[in-house]
């Protein structure tokens, strides 16, 4: 199935009105995906899309250059605290009861902390439809500290590069910056790895909550000539 929707209120800019392109595939290889990446397209689910606004191109794929990165002085302050204490871990996605709870957590904390609409009870079958049955390879990261859930992670991985799609954790663990943890974790495994790039999705100038993107250099933006262009 391949639509637009309607157009809507920009949740990145609030002065723009958004509208994006899907296209619902059945299925999809691996190496069909990381060619859509490079046409502006992202997945969620078994849905790919990209935007397609009336009036705005904001919207910037942006990848890190895994071999090229080097962690500013806030990020290595990230690294020695959870170091040894907050561990990765990569395994087959899954819906457990642990992680529904900690998603639900983590939704009802943004709903407060940042104005996100409300969430409401967390659906298992929803869950599974986003973020268990992909069409391609994709790692979940888990995080724990003494044990404990404190972050989930899901990362597509297809070839030359690795893309990430979304990622939650406790806000109980906030002054741990599990979300910097969690791009750090990613960039060493691509780097072991020797995978080219980390893709983090858009990149939106002007909204505070894709800053965080731009501070991993050197970095790239795809604009609107298609191409790859220096970022930072």
């Amino acid at each position: 199935m391949h639509y637009l929707d309607s157009p809507h209120a920009c949740s990145y800019l609030p002065e723009q009105t958004a509208q994006l392109e899907h296209l619902e595939v059945d299925e999809l290889s691996a190496a069909q995906y990381a060619l859509a990446l490079e046409r502006r397209w992202r997945r969620f689910g078994a849905g790919l899309f990209r935007p397609r606004c009336p009036a705005c191109d904001a919207c910037r794929p942006i990848r890190i250059d895994v071999a090229a990165f080097r962690p500013d002085r806030s990020q290595r302050r990230v690294a020695r605290l959870n170091a040894g204490v907050v561990e990765p871990a990569v395994g087959v996605p899954s819906a457990t009861a642990e992680k529904l709870d900690l998603y639900a957590r983590y939704h009802a904390h943004q709903e407060v902390a940042r104005g996100w609409p409300s969430h409401g009870s967390v659906d298992r079958d929803s869950y599974i439809s986003a973020f268990v049955d992909n069409p391609i390879p994709t790692q979940e990261w888990t995080y724990r500290v003494d044990g404990a859930l404190a972050g989930v992670g899901y990362v597509d991985d297809v070839p030359g590069k690795l893309s990430a799609i979304y990622f939650y954790h406790d806000p109980a663990h906030a002054g741990r910056s599990l979300g910097t943890w969690n791009v750090l974790s990613l960039l060493a495994h691509a780097r072991g790895r020797g995978v080219p790039h980390l893709h983090l999705g858009y990149y939106v100038e002007g909204c505070g909550s894709m800053a965080y993107k731009s501070r991993y250099t050197p970095s790239e933006l795809m604009e609107t000539d298609g191409r790859w262009h220096k970022f930072r």
